[in-house]
């Protein structure tokens, strides 16, 4: 008797939990179509250009309806919405590191100027994390000041130190940051360093590309201004730059950036606790279903994978102006190649942020038998409309680390500031030395 009403709960709770995982997808994809309409948009501020692009409509529509407390997101929707953002990079590592196999022979040529300036990203923790911790961030500067946290720094703080941990929570504050004022304070620094004259522009180009796309670009676009006859060389640079930041960064942010961070936050703090690192997958435990989705338990692994591809699949094809059958395929690859990083991580304990990007490369390079097929399967897929419903995701979630985000506030600002002006400084200054020494 009791086990069958046993099976009869677990039923119904699976029945919610698939009801729920709809409705919490179909929220996510309708925010999405509404930011890829909205488009990019540009307006002048001053002596620079603020650069709108759907993937900020996406975090502030996601943002508003996660934070609204009409009818607010049930506790288990908004752990599913921050686990989705994991996962979801996860998706983006994959598509990126076809790109990055794909143009490793570029990567060859450019020379040690392009690769010793790639030490810059590391000046974020010496100068950002002492000034963190005297503002109060406690154990989310570490995750604050480990890198300018894009997208994969959710997975590699995740990993070592939970999703619901202090350390994740100051990656969210900075990647606010850093999604809103990035790309406008970094091509402002630029363009002010590419006037004085001081820097070489191709060391400006180089320190333009911190890992950030659209850091990137309004940057390298600041400096192409003033350098017009070096433009392509400065574009260029930037680009592969950013896909070298984008590519080593992950392998530095693992193993080198964050043990550190965490190491000279004890130092400084004298902090004498045991961190306690993530074990088992990148999210929820994957061994089970949501039974319940008011228990406050996240949904799987799987079922946030499924829920991701498909906001994806909209955004594309939102961002291409249609449905089209094209995409499917080259989707398909880039979920089967991320599931394989998972099943990596839960068996082997590796990083499925390092599965998916070193699998993939491998299988992009120009030696790789099935590089030329794979490549034109995914080449479909649009990078940039793949970031939105992450971002999207990332809104619903907010809620539930509102009151720290509230607890952080203001702060966050001048250590961005700093964070990200001592990585584009530092890389320029190293590249700058670099290409004066050959």
């Amino acid at each position: 008797m009791n086990t069958t009403a046993t099976d009869v709960s677990r039923s119904d709770g699976r029945r919610r939990a698939f009801r729920d995982h709809l409705v919490l997808l179909g929220i996510a994809a309708a925010l999405t179509i509404v930011a890829e309409l909205i488009g990019a948009h540009e307006f002048s501020v001053g002596i620079g250009t603020l650069s709108l692009f759907p993937l900020i409509w996406g975090i502030l529509l996601g943002g508003a309806v996660g934070l609204q407390k009409v009818k607010p997101l049930p506790a288990a929707a908004q752990r599913t919405a921050s686990l989705a953002v994991q996962v979801g990079v996860l998706l983006l590592a994959s598509r990126l590191a076809f790109v990055v196999g794909e143009n490793l022979s570029v990567l060859a040529e450019v020379g040690p100027a392009l690769l010793l300036q790639e030490l810059g990203n590391l000046f974020t923790i010496f100068i950002g994390l002492p000034v963190a911790i005297l503002f109060g961030l406690r154990r989310s500067a570490v995750g604050a000041t480990f890198s300018i946290c894009r997208e994969g720094a959710f997975v590699i703080v995740g990993e070592r130190f939970g999703a619901e941990s202090d350390e994740r929570r100051g990656v969210l504050a900075m990647y606010v940051f850093g999604t809103v004022l990035g790309a406008l304070y970094v091509s402002l620094l630029a363009s002010m360093l590419a006037g004085t004259g001081w820097f070489n522009p191709l060391a400006l180009a180089m320190g333009a590309g911190v890992g950030s796309g659209s850091v990137m670009a309004a940057s390298s676009a600041s400096i192409a201004a003033q350098y017009p006859e070096a433009a392509d060389q400065v574009l260029t640079l930037a680009a592969v730059s950013n896909l070298l930041s984008s590519a080593l960064g992950l392998y530095v942010g693992v193993y080198i950036a964050l043990p550190l961070a965490d190491k000279l936050y004890r130092m400084i703090t004298r902090d004498k606790s045991t961190a306690k690192p993530r074990t088992g997958g990148p999210v929820a435990d994957d061994s089970a279903e949501v039974a319940d989705s008011g228990s406050g338990a996240p949904a799987s692994s799987w079922t946030i994978l499924v829920l991701v591809a498909v906001a994806m699949l909209v955004s594309v094809w939102t961002f291409d102006g249609g449905p089209s059958a094209q995409v499917l395929p080259g989707l398909l690859v880039i979920v089967a190649l991320t599931a394989v990083s998972l099943i990596a991580k839960q068996k082997l304990g590796i990083s499925s942020l390092v599965v998916a990007m070193t699998l993939g490369m491998l299988l992009a390079t120009p030696w790789s038998p099935v590089s030329g097929p794979l490549l034109a399967v995914v080449e479909p897929v649009n990078f940039l409309p793949l970031t939105t419903p992450i971002l999207v995701f990332a809104g619903l979630g907010l809620a539930k680390d509102a009151h720290v985000l509230r607890k952080i506030g203001l702060r966050i600002v001048p250590i961005g500031l700093l964070v990200y002006g001592a990585t584009f400084v530092a890389s320029a200054v190293i590249a700058h030395v670099a290409l004066s020494l050959g």
